[in-house]
């Protein structure tokens, strides 16, 4: 279990937890390490705590970690039992974390290391929560950029907090803010509305993304989906209310349909017509029946999901931590 974490107020030295899910990034590793490392070099007050988690890797990824890990004893590995996803292995991250501040950073380089100290700084002086707002994005395509940028601004449309625009999980948090993220339970997870939903005082650091150092992304469009769809699922009730004004508006539909085709037999040279419209009305009205049991389905989904209480991950292996009987 993490240590508790000395205030920064009463300690000269700041202790700053960097959580780096990895997962097929033997490419860019070394790369990373070198430049978070440069980075904090010549900050002798703080106190680097680098944790990588190594997310069922099928790459030498964990064997890298492993010799970083014996080279530098700032290096903390966790190896999870399989790939848990992104979202699950920086949670894993989080709860071994004992920093005063803790940084998400992906380990592609895309979010550069640089940016840490001014996230930093802007901790230092008072704010809980720096996130990166990319003002560039290098290296993605505008199928890609273009429906990222109108998703980010419709669910702070529609959900019930408001999460920043242009945002991933790059960001740097308090202490109380991590603590507050860790008692969230949830298995569905969608970490830039779980922290906005936290609270505490917020700030933006823009920055320019870079394309990735090396290798491919690991984000498929079906992860992408997934990760929309908690999103929207998990933090607004718009869904349910759009069943809701649709079934009303269906159902007048259908009151208007059953009385052309009423009038329609009775006076209409083609007394059938009526009925086509009538078939045509029972039709839509049973597809948009269809449409929102599916949207209520993947809420029951995620009920199911809580209630069998299974944990987000499990951890095979630990190198480097405190309490490990490997640490050097």
């Amino acid at each position: 279990m993490p240590e508790p974490a000395q205030s920064a107020a009463s300690n000269a030295t700041t202790r700053l937890s960097v959580v780096v899910p990895c997962f097929n990034e033997e490419s860019v590793l070394p790369a990373l390490h070198q430049r978070l490392t440069a980075v904090f070099q010549a900050a002798p007050e703080v106190e680097l705590e680098l944790i990588c988690v190594d997310d069922g890797s099928r790459d030498g990824t964990l064997a890298l970690l492993r010799d970083m890990q014996r080279d530098d004893p700032r290096v903390r590995v966790l190896s999870l039992s399989r790939n848990f996803g992104q979202l699950a292995a920086t949670t894993a991250g989080l709860r071994e974390a004992t920093g005063d501040a803790v940084a998400i950073i992906d380990a592609d380089m895309q979010d550069p290391p640089e940016v840490i100290p001014q996230m930093l700084a802007r901790w230092r002086d008072g704010v809980e929560v720096a996130y990166g707002v990319r003002t560039e994005r290098d290296g993605e395509k505008a199928s890609k950029r273009w429906p990222a940028k109108v998703f980010s601004r419709l669910i702070n449309r529609i959900s019930e907090v408001s999460v920043p625009l242009d945002v991933g999980d790059f960001c740097l948090l308090d202490r109380q803010v991590v603590d507050a993220f860790l008692a969230m339970p949830e298995r569905d997870r969608y970490h830039r509305g779980m922290i906005a939903w936290a609270g505490f005082r917020q700030e933006a650091v823009p920055f320019h993304r870079r394309a990735r150092a090396a290798g491919e992304t690991k984000y498929t469009n079906a992860m992408l989906w997934r990760l929309a769809l908690n999103a929207v699922l998990s933090f607004s009730r718009m869904p349910l209310r759009l069943a809701l004004w649709t079934g009303c508006a269906v159902s007048a539909t259908a009151l208007g349909v059953v009385a052309y085709g009423l009038l329609s037999h009775l006076f209409a040279a083609d007394p059938m017509a009526g009925w086509k419209l009538a078939f045509a009305a029972t039709v839509f009205l049973a597809g948009t029946q269809l449409v929102f049991l599916g949207i209520l389905g993947e809420y029951l989904g995620r009920v199911y999901g809580e209630v069998k209480r299974r944990p987000l991950f499990l951890v095979k292996e630990r190198l480097g931590f405190r309490d490990d009987t490997n640490e050097p």
